[in-house]
């Protein structure tokens, strides 16, 4: 049998943060946030470490408070127009050892009442190692195509993520995979249940997910000359 991790007071604590995101009310319930987001969370990262390394040995989970797996609550104001400091999700990344931040190569578990999925990829790559991931893909196509259109992959997964309008600058307008050579974020989702996510089958669910997104990742690591 599975370890079960959340609960049902996951998703209300959840759902209430979402209707009083202010920094009293998060202070007054901090602890509800410990009990049953934090905690859990950080026992789920700790366990799903020896699936994660069946997986790819290249790959961290690192039950941290601080500076590990789970991301922060605390969400970055400084740039857009919504000011609201706290985000109303669990979000669970297994970066790449060699990545630094969020948008290093990396397996995802998101966590929100009405939405909840695995992602693999890289979301948002800097303009060089972009540059990388469009070059492989044109150098070797039919490995891409393997990777991102396999078919037990493509039943699980849809790729997702924002996409330039346009041709990328110095790319052939008329290339057959021009819809992936002008994607800027290279990133899958794969929905789950919620009654998966507060049930003993969490760890089972994901871990089958990410193995179907293998070769989808091993490329994406290649492109980047980073090992899977």
């Amino acid at each position: 049998m599975g370890q079960q991790y959340f609960s049902e007071h996951s998703y209300k604590f959840l759902a209430k943060l979402e209707k009083n995101n202010n920094r009293d009310w998060f202070n007054q319930h901090k602890h509800e946030y410990e009990q049953h987001v934090r905690e859990p969370a950080l026992r789920f990262i700790e366990d799903f470490a020896d699936e994660l390394f069946t997986l790819s040995p290249f790959f961290r989970a690192i039950p941290k408070k601080v500076g590990g797996s789970l991301m922060r609550v605390h969400r970055d104001v400084r740039f857009g127009k919504d000011k609201r400091p706290y985000k109303s999700n669990i979000g669970i990344q297994f970066r790449h050892e060699r990545g630094k931040d969020v948008h290093a190569p990396g397996f995802y578990v998101h966590i929100e009442p009405g939405e909840c999925f695995v992602g693999v990829g890289i979301w948002r790559p800097d303009a060089e190692a972009l540059a990388k991931i469009r070059e492989a893909i044109i150098e070797k196509p039919d490995l891409w195509r393997q990777a991102s259109q396999q078919t037990t992959f493509k039943k699980h997964f849809q790729m997702s993520g924002e996409s330039l309008k346009n041709a990328p600058r110095g790319y052939d307008k008329d290339h057959p995979l021009l819809d992936d050579l002008k994607r800027k974020d290279f990133i899958a989702i794969a929905k789950i249940d919620e009654d998966i996510v507060i049930s003993n089958k969490l760890t089972k669910t994901v871990f089958n997910h990410f193995s179907k997104a293998e070769s989808y990742m091993a490329f994406l690591c290649a492109a980047l000359e980073l090992q899977y």
